[in-house]
């Protein structure tokens, strides 16, 4: 399995301590399962549970699969969450640990950001699910396709859909109107 060793893989290479491991993985995963989940308190959640039900396995899971293992348990609750709980959740225009940084840019960042929350939120849980591993994780179509169980095509149909939908998103496509559109 094609995997990049990250530090947080390394931790569990070179102590097995499964604490040390999750505290150092928490920000990156909490972030991961928020745009997965469009939700901070549902992504904490999702993240704690996931842990758990990583927990019970640590000493079996191999340290170069780590984060494999980890991400896929992840992305795998997640659409287990979303198959159980098909109802609507308000998005937070913001990313939680950049709320109180303040930038000349801050008021345009917190607009995008809620304007992307709320372009993903009408997207499926799959499609949502590609997005994320592939754009924010920046994983490769075939390491994608892994995580989630299924083919490189549907990874690639999953893709350019919900890159579509985003573009056709009324959030979006005011922005950027399409080409040869009629005024």
């Amino acid at each position: 399995m094609p995997h990049n060793l990250t530090a947080t893989s390394q931790v569990h290479a070179e102590s097995g301590d499964f604490a040390a491991y999750a505290g150092a993985a928490w920000p990156r995963l909490v972030r991961t399962a928020h745009l997965l989940t469009g939700d901070f308190h549902d992504a904490e959640d999702l993240v704690q549970t996931t842990l758990a039900k990583v927990y019970a396995r640590w000493w079996r899971i191999p340290s170069d699969d780590v984060d494999f293992y980890v991400r896929r348990s992840l992305v795998n609750n997640n659409l287990s969450r979303t198959r159980k709980r098909r109802v609507a959740q308000l998005l937070m225009p913001f990313v939680p640990e950049r709320a109180h940084q303040r930038d000349p840019g801050h008021a345009e960042a917190v607009t995008q950001r809620a304007a992307l929350d709320t372009a993903l939120a009408a997207l499926s849980a799959r499609q949502r699910a590609v997005l994320v591993l592939r754009y924010w994780e920046d994983l490769g179509e075939a390491e994608t396709a892994q995580l989630l169980g299924c083919s490189v095509g549907t990874v690639k149909t999953h893709a350019r859909r919900g890159l579509q939908a985003l573009r056709n998103h009324p959030v979006f496509a005011s922005r950027h109107p399409v080409s040869g559109a009629r005024s």
